[in-house]
Parts: C-alpha cells; structure tokens; sequence
C-alpha cells in the first residue's frame, strides 16, 4: 500500500546574522542555510497494517508525513500510496487517505458538526448511500450522535477528536494518518479513540500510519514501528523484536523472611556476573530485594537459586523493561547504546 523509496527533503533558507549589521548584511548576503529534514529513508507497508513511526521532536516524522500526503514534494526518491505519486496525482492521493492532525482540524469551527460532515460528502464525491452506510457505522463506534448538531468551536477536545477521525473516514480512505491523535486526551477518551481505530482497521482493513510520543498507543496499537533520528530510520521491526534486543534488563523482587543474612552477600560475584550485568538494592523498610540483570547473561531461576541459597523468600516479582524506557534510551543515546 505504502513504498517510500530514498527519501529525502532539504529546507532552503536565507542565512541569518546576529545584531543590527548582522541584519543589513542579511540584505544583501545570498549565503544560505541547508536543514535536512529527512535523510534517505525507505520503507513499504503492507495492506492492513497498523504501524507506529516515532521520533524524538524534529526527527522527521511530521515531514515524511507531508511527503505522504502530498503536501510538500520529496528532495530526492519517491513515495507511491496505491501506486499513486501524492505530489504529482494530489486531488487523486487525496481521495485515498485521511489525515488526524491532534494541534489541527479539518472541521468548520463555527458550523454545527453535522454541516462539516455534509460538505466533506460533496467535497470526496460520497453518495447519499454510502453516506449513510458511513455513518451509521461512524455513529456506533465513535458516538457522534452525542453532538452531532453543536458547533464545533463548542466541542471538548475529546469530542473534537472523536470528530476529526470521523471527518478523515468519512470517503473510506485506504490509508489513515494519525499524527497525535491522543494528545491531550483524558484516560476514558484515549482508550475510546484506540479502540475506534481498531475496529477501523479490522472492518474495512485500513492502512493506518500513526506518530505519536504515547507509548500507550504504541503498546495498544501497533505490531510494528519505525523510529527515527536526525532524519535517518534507525529501526523498523516489531515491538517484541525491539524488546528482545534493546530491552536486554530484567527486574526480580523478592521478599525475604531473614534480611540479615543478606549482608555481605555480593550476588554478582556469586554468579560470577559483573556490577553492570548484576545490580541488587535492599528495601529494609518493606524487607525487598531488587536484583537487575542482564537477561542475555543471566536467568530468573539462577537469581532465585542464589538467594533462596541465602534465605528463605515468601513473594517474588519479574519486572521487564517498559517499552517507555526502550524508547527514551534510543532518542538519547540512538541504536548502538543496547544497555537499557
């Protein structure tokens, strides 16, 4: 549905000098400044999938979005949705793909909701009875009927949102861009629209596109992600993938009956692991043992067995990493810091 073929885009600007002569000069200076946005990037998504692209802020993410869409044409390579070539066949891209931008709407602020969705029927060329059919179907999952008639500078932002992903899929698009569409959100709200696009996908099969800094939605939604960095797609994999790789910490508590026979016991050496691949920490308050360790180096039954060696434990707890920590890791210390 989606190939993204050596993409690349570069902003052009004039170059900018401090203080007053700095600003005559600017006048007369043709010098300019060259930011490249996105960097050689290639990817292709199949029909049907649901797919997260992240990235810190400025990585990216919200240009190739453009790109996508048609909205901005590429520097260099090629994006192709259905075969079609969004910055040369716009009006026809346009009539595949629906787009949710969480700081912006497409609806009318001072008309009532409904006459937002009229128009979008005459503007995507939808009949009368697939409009209806939309609808109905819009209706049930997102719960328009709610506020259908208010104006939409009246709606909550859960209720804009709500709206805004009706508006994108009103035409049936082939493939959804979900930029943010959580942001700002309340619980109850963000667990409605996940489980709306859900639905989206499984019914009509629709290709969804999502970039978002919630991990939640991440987790909810998506069996594959993307990342970026400075413009450069540093990973494209599953989330158990990235997981096995880069979440390579895993977190054991236990709680003991005797604390005193704990002291002096240097667990690392014990398993013959070092101080990096084996960390414990004693809560003497709550009488909990943490062990952190390499799970590439060590097991939970190696952990237990040493301790119980020790003393007697009455709960245990296995903690992996969160995904939130993968993630964060990656925007700071990129790929290679696999330590996590």
């Amino acid at each position: 549905m989606i190939e993204v073929k050596h993409v690349s885009k570069e902003f052009v600007s004039p170059k900018k000098y401090p203080g007053l002569k700095g600003a005559v000069k600017g006048l007369f200076s043709n010098e300019k400044v060259v930011k490249k946005a996105v960097d050689d990037i290639s990817f292709s998504i199949a029909d049907g999938e649901i797919v997260g692209y992240i990235g810190s802020n400025g990585a990216g993410k919200s240009t190739t979005i453009k790109m996508m869409t048609g909205i901005l044409k590429p520097t260099q390579g090629q994006c192709l949705i259905n075969g079609i070539d969004p910055s040369r066949a716009r009006k026809d891209n346009a009539q595949n793909i629906g787009v949710v931008f969480g700081q912006r709407t497409q609806l009318w602020w001072d008309l009532p909701l409904s006459e937002s969705f009229t128009i979008l029927k005459e503007v995507y060329n939808v009949s009368d009875e697939e409009y209806e059919e939309r609808m109905k179907f819009l209706n049930e999952v997102l719960g328009l009927p709610e506020f259908f008639s208010s104006p939409v500078r009246t709606l909550s932002l859960g209720q804009r949102m709500r709206a805004d992903l009706g508006a994108a899929l009103l035409h049936n698009p082939k493939v959804l861009y979900l930029d943010e569409p959580t942001i700002g959100l309340d619980l109850v709200v963000k667990d409605n629209i996940r489980k709306a696009i859900k639905i989206i996908n499984e019914k009509y099969q629709t290709t969804v596109i999502l970039t978002t800094h919630d991990i939640g939605d991440i987790e909810e939604l998506c069996s594959r992600i993307i990342i970026i960095d400075e413009g450069k797609k540093i990973y494209d994999g599953s989330l158990e993938e990235l997981k096995d790789t880069y979440g390579t910490r895993r977190k054991v508590s236990m709680e003991v009956k005797k604390q005193e026979k704990l002291k002096g016991l240097n667990l690392a050496e014990k398993l013959g692991a070092s101080h990096e691949e084996c960390r414990m920490e004693f809560d003497e308050e709550n009488k909990i043992l943490s062990v952190t360790f390499d799970k590439h180096k060590l097991q939970v039954p190696q952990v237990m067995n040493a301790v119980m060696e020790v003393t007697e434990v009455k709960d245990i707890q296995i903690q992996e990493t969160e995904l939130a920590e993968i993630v964060k890791e990656i925007y700071n210390h990129g790929i290679d810091g696999k330590a996590v």
